[in-house]
């Protein structure tokens, strides 16, 4: 039988080992070939390395116990060995001080690794705690002798084990609770308490406690195992919550009346002993190892069963080197795939999915018979030990070769996840299993395994013709399809376009033997693969192969359905409109909103369905340009229905008024069509269309040429009235009404002799057409402009003045009443300027009285110095300084002035030294009257310049009210500042 080694070889043979394992061969499983090669490239470590540890005892080896990573060594009678495996140079070694022959009779370390139970040959108990140095007797322990602890994982921690179970020599398992603490002044026993809660036995006699687990399942379930020499004991029970410190007298208490569950075997070797498998990612052990007199009773632990922890259970019966009367095994470990088995001489390992020993390691006499074997629960190490020597055990990828042990037992989903992260092996597991579910018929299972593999796939495809199976043919090339790379474009569109004719194909089959259901079950799959869009860009680039296919088996609506998956709408539209559907090509439109094809359909769906089509125009909005549609609107309004041509200005009415489209094609359109067929509406749309030729989006001299060729007056007045052709409006409107006329008369606002003209041809057709007086006289009411001489030239030379006395007498009143309005106001202009000549002299007779200390607000300089300016708010500025703070507030033109102003005063000033220069006696005369020119135009100068600097207080006036949101400083001073800090 295979092992689940591969080419194992003996590493231990410069220790000169007798070890033994057994090699994997090369069993043929009948797999087709494979593009993996299967070939080791370097030979293999062994799962179980063995290792000697550097260390020789001071005495004799009795007991040793691991956990955690503390190691605890009896050596001798009386010393106990301590080693923190973190740090082995650093060993503790602790005196029992036991001055009797007791001897230790076993150790027990619980998962922390800080308790240490030694249990006495003289039925005695001590307790050693990981931070003391001193081991101390548990008093309330002596008298039984202790062969079992079963170690409460969920309480326990460094200073206190919390509730535990203690199985004895004769049966009875107690409840305790040891304390690392010292205790109160009465108690000072670690012990707090020792009570009996169950007892066990065979055969109608006490049998010893070889064993006692505790574990917790789920909702506060617990399960507690205890072994004898031939029985195993479960008892299953729930506790409280909060209540776990009370501790497990209440489990064994629902167990008092009813015998607890047990399995029990004939054999008897005088003990037993149960190991556990726990992997790394759990907390709880996921399978069980028992060894007893018959065998290995092994299995999985399932927390979720009501009754019994134990599941899937088998026996591995003994080989016949191991004898339970001359060769029995002393000790059991279980890995996640093996168990171990000690015996006085060597180690073996057996498989627990086959049953088969793949591994054993003999031990040389020399170091002497071996004595126990111990796994560290969290560490994972194998330990063993002899009286003389200790080994370890180092397990390396045990589950390496598992998955062929699976493939062989036809487990292949176990086998594939054993082999993941190995293509070669997963090859291999694929083929087999492809090839099982061939044998079996199973065939579309078997097109799926084989599509992963890398098996010929001509092989394959003609496997699956050759039986006839279709489905599992075409599952196979499904599969395959969806494992190939978008760059192995020429396979995937081999794989499509067969696809494609097997679907084709299948589909023509049903349809003839009448099975609606498959048949649509078919379609619907058919129609994914054609709309998937993993193959999109395959199948578009070979559409036309593809529609040659669909043509061939003459399968239309799936045509149609490639058509839309392909977004060829033209073809599907194309297709409804030859079968007259139009209803159908419409929706295809309108669920696509394509424009061009809008544009190219239309004409033809317009002629058939043209409210529905108008409809899905509106509903597409601004997506689609009007324009492009005149030609077909403009082509079926001529020759088409009536409801075709209200259909048409339905829409070009939403254009207009719901869009808001400014083309003046598009307004031209609508207006013919008004003028044609809803004269009713022509008004109303010139109306609402702008009274301004800059608001008109229609052309005006088409319009005007249109209503005129309808005979529509009223709209040629209208549009003569937006071309500003008043006269012509004018003219036009008094032949449909002379209101119509007058409200055109009053257009030209700004023109007052073309009012007056327009209302002169007003009035002259009111005398000379109408003959009607009356109206005349309102036309002399209605405009302001006309007086009663302007149209009595229009009346006839028979006409009694009777008819004019009022309105003369009214023009007369007027001019009278106007007369005195001017008297009045040239009354009331002479009052304010003899006001204003008063202002002015009272003006020129204020002062202001200045001190001598007063000084300039400007550059704080007393102001007497220099000449001066005071203003009425009280601010005093020298002459100078006023003028240097006003400039830069001046506009352009008025600096300009002023510096014109400066210039004149210097010249002035000049011409003034003259006098002090002696003059001809001729010249007297005329140098004096020089002189008081040249006064005069010097004060009217510096009366200028006071007007410009000194009109407002530059502190209180319109300049700082104006340089409030300036910047104190000149963008262009800032930019210059900020630069010369940096």
């Amino acid at each position: 039988m295979a092992s689940i080694l591969d080419e194992y070889e003996d590493s231990q043979n410069s220790r000169q080992s007798a070890q033994h394992h057994s090699r994997l061969s090369s069993t043929n499983i009948g797999i087709a070939h494979s593009g993996f090669v299967n070939v080791r490239l370097e030979e293999e470590k062994p799962i179980f390395n063995k290792q000697r540890i550097d260390f020789t005892p001071p005495e004799k080896i009795n007991h040793l116990a691991v956990c955690n990573s503390q190691l605890c060594m009896s050596l001798g009678k009386d010393t106990l060995l301590r080693i923190d495996l973190a740090k082995p140079e650093q060993p503790n070694q602790i005196e029992l001080g036991r001055k009797d022959d007791s001897r230790v009779y076993k150790l027990f370390l619980d998962p922390t690794g800080s308790h240490v139970l030694i249990s006495l040959s003289t039925s005695e108990c001590l307790y050693l705690n990981r931070n003391t140095q001193k081991a101390r007797s548990l008093s309330r322990w002596r008298g039984h002798l202790i062969e079992s602890v079963g170690w409460n994982k969920l309480l326990g921690n460094e200073s206190s084990t919390g509730p535990i179970l203690v199985g004895t020599s004769q049966g009875i398992i107690f409840e305790a609770e040891i304390s690392a603490n010292e205790g109160s002044l009465f108690n000072t026993n670690p012990d707090q308490y020792f009570r009996q809660v169950h007892f066990l036995e065979e055969d109608g006699k006490p049998a010893p406690v070889c064993c006692l687990e505790i574990e917790r399942g789920l909702e506060n379930k617990y399960f507690i195992i205890a072994t004898t020499r031939k029985r195993l004991f479960q008892f299953v029970g729930k506790v409280a919550e909060g209540s776990e410190q009370q501790g497990f007298s209440s489990i064994f208490n629902q167990n008092q009346d009813l015998l607890p569950s047990f399995q029990e075997f004939p054999a008897n070797m005088g003990y037993s002993e149960i190991t556990f498998y726990t992997s790394k990612l759990r907390t709880s052990p996921k399978a069980f190892a028992w060894m007893m007199g018959n065998g290995v009773l092994y299995g999985q632990l399932d927390y979720v069963r009501p009754d019994s922890l134990l599941s899937d259970v088998q026996v591995w019966e003994y080989t016949p080197d191991i004898d339970i009367s001359l060769n029995k095994p002393i000790s059991i470990v279980l890995t996640q795939f093996h168990f171990l088995l000690l015996l006085h001489d060597r180690v073996k390992a057996i498989c627990t999915l086959n049953g088969q020993v793949v591994y054993e390691d003999v031990f040389p006499d020399k170091y002497g018979p071996l004595k126990r074997m111990n796994k560290d629960p969290v560490g994972g190490l194998i330990w063993i030990y002899t009286e003389r020597a200790v080994f370890r055990y180092h397990i390396q990828r045990e589950a390496r070769d598992v998955w062929q042990m699976y493939m062989s037992m036809n487990k292949f989903d176990l086998a594939k996840e054993y082999c993941r992260d190995r293509p070669e092996c997963m090859d291999m597991v694929l083929a087999k299993e492809a090839e099982h579910c061939f044998q079996n018929k199973r065939y579309l299972e078997s097109a799926k395994c084989y599509a992963l593999t890398q098996n010929y796939f001509e092989e394959i495809a003609l496997k699956f013709i050759e039986a006839k199976q279709e489905d599992a043919l075409k599952e196979f090339l499904l599969k395959k399809l969806n494992n190939l790379k978008q760059s192995e474009k020429t396979q995937i569109t081999l794989l499509v376009t067969w696809l494609t004719e097997l679907y084709l194909n299948r589909l023509g089959q049903l349809e003839s033997d009448g099975n609606t259901i498959i048949f649509q079950e078919i379609r619907d799959e058919f129609r994914h693969f054609l709309s998937s869009s993993k193959y999109k860009e395959c199948l578009f680039n070979n559409r036309s192969t593809i529609y040659d296919l669909l043509a061939s088996h003459g399968n239309v609506e799936d045509m149609v359905y490639f058509s839309v998956v392909m977004q060829d709408y033209e073809r599907v539209i194309s297709h409804h409109c030859q079968h007259d559907d139009f209803s159908s090509a419409l929706d295809v439109l309108s669920k696509h909103c394509e424009e061009k094809l809008f544009y190219k359909f239309s004409p033809v769906l317009m002629q058939h369905i043209p409210k529905k089509v108008v409809d899905a125009w509106i509903q597409m909005g601004k997506k689609l340009d009007p324009k492009k549609l005149i030609p077909a609107l403009m082509n079926y309004s001529q020759m088409g229905s009536t409801q075709q041509i209200s259909e048409t200005i339905r829409y070009m009415e939403f254009c207009v008024y719901e869009l808001m489209v400014t083309e003046e094609a598009i307004h031209n359109y609508l207006l013919s069509l008004y003028a044609k067929y809803k004269p009713d509406s022509l008004l109303s749309y010139l109306k609402q269309a702008g009274t301004h030729a800059s608001e008109i989006r229609y052309d005006l001299k088409y319009a005007l040429r249109l209503c005129a060729e309808h005979g529509y007056l009223r709209a040629c007045v209208l549009v003569y009235r937006i071309m500003e052709l008043y006269e012509e409006a004018v003219d036009l409107a008094l032949k449909v009404d002379v209101d119509l006329a007058k409200s055109c008369a009053d257009l030209p606002e700004d023109d007052e002799e073309l009012r007056k003209k327009l209302w002169l041809k007003i009035a002259q057709h009111v005398v000379q057409e109408e003959k009607d007086v009356k109206k005349a006289m309102n036309c002399l009411s209605s405009c302001d402009l006309l007086k009663i001489e302007d149209i009595l030239p229009f009346f006839p030379d028979f006409v009694t003045i009777d008819h004019f006395k009022e309105a003369i007498c009214s023009s007369l009143k007027e001019y009278n009443q106007h007369i005195e309005e001017l008297k009045q106001e040239m009354e009331e202009a002479t009052e304010s300027a003899k006001k204003i000549r008063e202002d002015i002299q009272e003006m020129r007779n204020k002062y202001g009285v200045v001190d001598s200390q007063e000084k300039c607000a400007s550059c704080d300089f007393p102001l007497l110095n220099r000449p001066f300016y005071l203003f009425l708010c009280g601010h005093m500025f020298h002459y100078d300084c006023l003028f240097q703070e006003v400039t830069p507030h001046l506009s352009a033109y008025k600096q300009s002035r002023l510096e014109d102003l400066q210039k004149k005063l210097a010249a002035t000033t000049q011409s003034s030294k003259s006098r002090h220069r002696p003059l001809p006696k001729d010249e007297g005369d005329t140098a004096s009257l020089g002189k008081g020119n040249a006064g005069t135009s010097r004060d009217q100068i510096k009366s200028d310049i006071d007007d410009i600097i000194a009109s407002e207080c530059v502190y209180c006036g319109e300049h700082m009210i104006k340089s409030i949101d300036k910047p104190f400083i000149d963008p262009q001073k800032c930019e210059e500042e900020k630069s010369s800090w940096l």
